[in-house]
């Protein structure tokens, strides 16, 4: 395969907003490059995938969509990982193993999948596509010597690794119980063999997993998989095509810089989250923002220091921003790491206490959990990172780190290297 021709590049995503906006910079970028490019997700997804100018491949319906958000297990700190082993990957296997073997030419596609999307490294091993591993988020690789923060596990780094190697086994028998019909039964009809601990590397695509996120925010260890690549965060957020609003103009053009608060963009669930955000902005005197498209969320009454508005681009409205408040996914995180602002984060699970714990140690953020998360409690955090001129300073730190680099593009280096 050379790369002096247009490639096919298929992309498949399985999950939020969080999870589909990198793979639509990526696809933009990859199309800036002259290539064709498909991207597989929900159908949800698709006005956002065809404003990209990208092609979409519909791997599950809107109302499928919809359905997985408005489940409470999504957000349960331990029903919540099985929820998305059952939901997010096991149902997709077969879907995206189907939708890439229908569009693989050889010689001339390449594959780029999430971390959910593994019916793609199944097309890999059978078919012979050529396909690299995207993960969002350093949660996703493993490690005994510098283990990610997960929920449920001891990940302390004094911990013997005999322990933390006990751990992982444990949770990939749990694992295995969840997805082994459907995973392992498609495998049969496909004439492959059985994969068990699939989550102890396997999920890695053998050829070439990247990770966008950078090195300063999650070293690589000696034990990680020897074909890990990091790029850096994609900070792809909508931005080129949506406009700030006259509104939230005349709002932040009206008085100081606001918090922003977001629970993210698939919580429905938020209710208590924002009652939270009005009382924290009231007791420190400070304007806010409350940003969700899921407006039951919201009190039905707001002071006048504070709006709610359905989505507004972080790249357009973070920098003029005092601080974040938000869920802790990686995507919104970047995006405030980015921005140089200070950070409180109500994890809830998945790879959300990771994240944040990583935020801390750069000292620009703090952890809230959910069942301390009231106003009176969150305000003295956000007063304290905001008159801080430490944290002030670890925050220019980081967003200089950031600024300037190119991930996105050098994604697109990587994955034209497969091509060869």
């Amino acid at each position: 395969m050379s790369t002096d021709q247009s490639l096919h590049i298929l992309l498949a995503t399985i999950g939020s907003a969080g999870d589909v906006h990198p793979f639509v910079g990526l696809g933009q970028t990859l199309r800036r490059r002259g290539h064709r490019v498909s991207l597989l997700t929900g159908a949800y997804f698709q006005p956002l995938v065809e404003r990209a100018g990208l092609e979409f491949v519909e791997l599950f319906s809107a109302e499928k969509y919809r359905e997985m958000i408005d489940n409470p297990d999504l957000w349960h700190p331990v029903r919540g990982a099985a929820f998305v082993m059952k939901h997010g990957i096991a149902a997709h296997i077969r879907t995206v193993y189907e939708r890439i073997a229908e569009r693989y030419e050889p010689g001339r596609t390449v594959v780029g999948a999430s971390s959910l999307a593994i019916g793609a490294i199944v097309a890999q091993e059978k078919l012979g596509v050529p396909t690299a591993t995207i993960h969002l988020q350093p949660a996703m690789i493993r490690s005994v010597m510098r283990p990610p923060k997960l929920v449920g596990m001891m990940t302390q780094q004094w911990l013997p690794r005999g322990i933390i190697a006990g751990q992982y086994w444990l949770a990939d028998k749990i694992v295995d119980r969840l997805i082994e019909p459907e995973f392992n039964g498609f495998r049969r009809t496909l004439g492959l063999p059985p994969v068990h601990r699939f989550f102890n590397g396997w999920l890695h695509s053998p050829t070439l997993a990247v990770g966008l996120f950078p090195p300063w925010f999650a070293p690589p260890q000696p034990d990680w998989p020897p074909q890990i690549r990091l790029t850096g965060f994609p900070l792809y957020d909508e931005g080129d095509h949506t406009p700030l609003g006259a509104d939230v103009e005349e709002f932040l053009a009206a008085g100081a810089p606001p918090i922003a608060f977001t629970p993210g963009s698939a919580m429905t669930f938020g209710q208590s989250f924002f009652a939270a955000a009005v009382d924290a902005c009231e007791r420190l005197n400070r304007r806010g923002i409350l940003l969700t498209r899921h407006q039951e969320q919201i009190p039905a009454s707001l002071p006048p220091e504070v709006r709610h508005f359905a989505f507004v681009p972080f790249t357009k409205l973070l920098p003029r921003c005092a601080a974040l408040v938000h869920h802790g996914g990686i995507g919104t995180m970047s995006q405030a790491l980015a921005a140089g602002l200070p950070q409180v984060v109500m994890p809830l699970s998945h790879d959300q206490p990771d994240n944040i714990e990583r935020a801390e140690r750069l000292g620009v953020g703090a952890a809230l959990y959910p069942k301390k998360f009231t106003g009176p409690r969150l305000a003295p955090i956000l007063g304290r990172l905001l008159e801080s001129p430490d944290v002030a300073k670890a925050c220019r730190d980081v967003a200089a780190k950031i600024s300037g680099t190119m991930p996105l593009e050098d994604t697109a280096d990587l994955m034209e290297g497969l091509a060869r």
